[in-house]
């Protein structure tokens, strides 16, 4: 099927494995490190809202569903169920050091964890796992130290530096250097699509007044409403943090746009799967 793009320059990559279509991000795959996709809400077998590919165990699908989803995943990702760790978000920006004991949490065992919107790791054959329907996955892969991180950000991460706090905590457990980072922002809301409150606007004008670009991320609608520009504020945070500018890809693909081809929380009114982000050292 057509999906709609942003822009004319490909930033990420269409693939096809049996009856799974997933996405990929060419800069990703050039590092040859890792392995990673984000999925599509196609080559499951989830019924009616759930069509077909959704990996949320929480949101009123058949268990052995998901199972089978996650399933598919794996053999797609060349791992176990067993290797896959899972997040547990809640719109914080708490992160996690996943270790192989974790392998399998939120999937064939239970999170001993809570409240975790990022993963890290540096131990090869460990898969890390977050979801969404319009919120921001971010991927990170340092090339010299061999780690790699995965976060969730919504709007609450984004304007709390999600992508800061990575960086950070890479450089703290890992010593890496945000120079040697290759990142990037993968499929989510767009600004046309995605209109907040003033409360949400004034808050993103407020912790992006130093750097001279609220204009980019936030347009006045009138009203006390605005269009926000989460892929905009996300690669503004990711550079700050030291991240140089060529070595961020970012999504041209809008989740809402896109909702039959990827589950949208806002086109769907909240009837709907969630999609997934796996990254893995190989």
């Amino acid at each position: 099927m057509e999906i709609y793009r942003h822009e004319s320059r490909m930033q990420m990559r269409r693939n096809k494995d049996g009856e799974m279509e997933y996405l990929t991000f060419p800069l990703l795959e050039q590092t040859g490190l890792v392995r990673h996709l984000f999925t599509t809400r196609f080559g499951g077998v989830s019924r009616n809202i759930y069509s077909t590919m959704n990996l949320s165990y929480t949101r009123g699908d058949e268990k052995e569903a998901v199972d089978e989803n996650f399933r598919r995943v794996a053999k797609v990702l060349r791992c176990e169920l067993s290797d896959i760790v899972c997040s547990d978000q809640t719109h914080t920006v708490n992160l996690k050091v996943a270790e192989k004991r974790d392998g399998g949490k939120g999937i064939v065992m239970p999170r001993d964890y809570s409240d975790i919107d990022g993963l890290l790791t540096d131990e090869s054959g460990l898969i890390l796992a977050t979801f969404y329907a319009d919120c921001v996955p971010l991927y990170f892969v340092d090339v010299k130290k061999h780690a790699i991180a995965l976060a969730h950000s919504g709007w609450r991460g984004t304007v709390a530096r999600m992508g800061r706090c990575v960086v950070e905590k890479m450089k703290e457990v890992y010593g890496t250097n945000p120079g040697d980072i290759i990142a990037a922002i993968g499929p989510s809301i767009c600004m046309e699509c995605y209109e907040v409150s003033e409360d949400v606007a004034d808050a993103f004008a407020h912790e992006f007044k130093n750097s001279g670009q609220t204009d980019e991320i936030l347009e006045s609608k009138g009203n006390g409403k605005y269009q926000l520009d989460l892929w905009r504020a996300n690669e503004i945070v990711l550079a700050e943090a030291g991240i140089p500018a060529e070595q961020i890809q970012v999504t041209d693909i809008c989740t809402c746009h896109n909702s039959e081809y990827l589950f949208s929380h806002r086109a769907s009114r909240g009837r709907r799967g969630n999609l997934g982000a796996f990254i893995g050292l190989i």
